[in-house]
């Protein structure tokens, strides 16, 4: 069994020349450090140094011991790393919530890879477009669109999203198409949970009170139907991005255009923020940016 006294002890000599600057980096005493590389140098039948009053060098089988166990060593410290780094895993309960399509579409698949990457973890995900209260419920974070309210809660922005005002070419070839806001009052234009749009102009917000013959709170239905030319739709991008890039909407009224607005990652103000929560909101700050 190889004896592992004195080891230590000799690579501080070694690199700092030194009994006495040995000693202090590792924190026991000059005689301490010299009895145990004696002890070594006895078990090898080796001189290991040359000492003088004024200076210690290493001898040639020295070195030849020292590149030896410096290896060795370094290999014990990655070890050592590798085992802490393990119990630094995320694990345990994780609790969350967030928007049901933007949660089905994007955050869930994102957080079972976080999953796959960490499988000690146990996640309850709540996906609903209700404002849960965090505190009262105990979730660890939650996944918010738009613009915050709650000051109570600390927040971290994820990403952003743009609203697209747009039609299908079938739609627009029949009805024309909208140059500004006030032309909208012409158009059917298919409504969601609000009986508004979002615009900007001159650099101003500005609501534009919409009406049409389809009203839903489901973006999907209403990309279907303005898929099929029934009218005009307000949808964010990750609804019509695609249709968008193949051509079968036409994006619509860009000079009013609202500034992109946030995606965001909130927690409670007052709680810890554990390893595994401060984890996470890294994955998918990352993981959404490159989506």
């Amino acid at each position: 069994m190889f004896i592992w006294e004195g080891v230590s002890e000799f690579v501080a000599v070694a690199e700092v020349e030194s009994f006495t600057q040995a000693a202090k980096r590792l924190g026991i005493s000059t005689a301490q450090v010299s009895r145990q590389v004696s002890a070594l140098e006895g078990r090898l039948s080796t001189k290991l140094f040359y000492r003088t009053t004024r200076k210690v060098s290493v001898t040639e089988a020295g070195q030849i011991y020292y590149q030896h166990c410096r290896q060795v060593l370094d290999g014990l410290e990655e070890a050592e790393r590798t085992i802490t780094n393990l119990q630094l895993a995320p694990k345990g309960k994780l609790k969350l919530t967030a928007p049901i399509t933007f949660g089905e579409k994007t955050i869930a698949p994102l957080v079972n890879d976080f999953v796959l990457l960490y499988p000690d973890l146990e996640v309850q995900m709540n996906l609903t477009n209700q404002k849960l209260d965090l505190v009262a419920e105990g979730y660890d974070l939650a996944v918010r669109l738009g613009k915050l309210e709650d000051s109570s809660m600390m927040a971290k922005r994820l990403s952003s999203r743009t609203q697209y005002v747009c039609a299908s070419p079938n739609y627009l070839s029949t009805y024309g198409v909208p140059h500004s806001l006030s032309e909208l009052e012409q158009h059917n234009c298919l409504q969601g949970n609000l009986d508004y749009w979002r615009f900007q102009e001159q650099g101003k917000a500005r609501n534009v009170r919409v009406k049409g013959n389809i009203r839903c709170d489901s973006g999907w239905a209403l990309l279907d139907a303005a898929l099929k030319g029934i009218g005009i739709v307000q949808l964010p991008d990750y609804y019509v991005q695609p249709a968008l890039d193949a051509g079968q909407l036409i994006p619509l009224l860009e000079l009013y255009q609202e500034p992109d607005d946030g995606i965001w990652a909130i927690y409670p103000h007052n709680r810890h923020l554990s390893p595994k929560v401060r984890m996470l909101l890294d994955f998918l700050s990352e993981s959404i940016r490159g989506c």
